[in-house]
């Protein structure tokens, strides 16, 4: 099977502007993602989506490959799925999974692509996955830049949502789980996704996965043993700085 990794980048964040080229370590964040990401031995290729001359200038000087896209995209996915067929049709290629991976994930390790695909490749029948992270305290809990998952017994999605779910009076870090974005699917799944009409509760929450459920459609939430850091805030990019410096010194 064909495998494309796509990093979608934009240097309009409302919540934090330009926050793609902002440095960690001496190197621009989506540099970080990047790098990571082409380590992984399953996959063909590695891409990133834009909008930003910025960033197709920086991508291109560090050798990587860049396709540019709309500038109306309100959703990562849908961000992607324009650069896959942008992609294929230049290269006279036809991929069969296409993995998402956010361009604020700049601890994402290698191994994090295998664990996301690996449900995909043993059953065929599964359109779309996504990580599942754990939830470390409260705060992560309240903070709306996270995005809490609730699933029902067989590991797939129920409702993805900013707010703290499942409502409970004592917090239970065991009980609760966070989505973490290194998102498979199923190449011909995510051009039908980006055919979807956007829908009332994904709207309302700013998550891509919710036009998915509202539509019937089931998603698999794979348990991650890595522990990332998305950088939403100038405090996040600070945090990751410090701790990829604490993983450096330990080696």
């Amino acid at each position: 099977m064909k495998i494309l990794v796509i990093i979608p980048a934009r240097m309009g964040s409302s919540r934090f502007p330009g926050k793609p080229l902002k440095k960690i370590q001496s190197k621009p964040m989506i540099e970080h993602v990047y790098r990571n990401v082409s380590k992984n031995k399953l996959i063909n290729n590695t891409i990133v989506a834009t909008c930003d001359n910025e960033i197709k200038s920086f991508i291109e000087s560090i050798g990587g490959t860049v396709v540019m896209t709309s500038k109306k995209h309100e959703r990562a996915s849908d961000r992607c799925a324009e650069a896959v067929t942008k992609f294929e049709k230049i290269n006279n290629i036809n991929f069969d999974i296409v993995v998402m991976v956010q361009g604020d994930e700049p601890m994402v390790h290698p191994d994090m692509i295998s664990e996301a695909i690996n449900p995909m490749l043993r059953d065929p029948k599964i359109l779309v996955t996504n990580l599942l992270g754990k939830i470390k305290n409260s705060e992560e809990f309240e903070d709306p830049n996270c995005i809490k998952v609730v699933t029902n017994i067989n590991s797939e999605a129920l409702f993805f949502s900013r707010r703290p779910i499942p409502y409970q009076e004592q917090l239970d870090l065991k009980s609760v789980g966070k989505q973490v974005c290194i998102i498979p699917f199923k190449k011909n799944f995510l051009i039908k996704y980006s055919r979807m009409k956007p829908t009332p509760l994904e709207i309302l929450e700013s998550v891509d996965m919710l036009r998915i459920l509202e539509n019937g459609f089931k998603i698999k939430m794979v348990k991650t043993k890595y522990d990332t850091c998305p950088v939403d805030t100038q405090e996040d990019l600070i945090k990751v700085e410090n701790l990829i410096k604490i993983s450096l010194n330990s080696l």
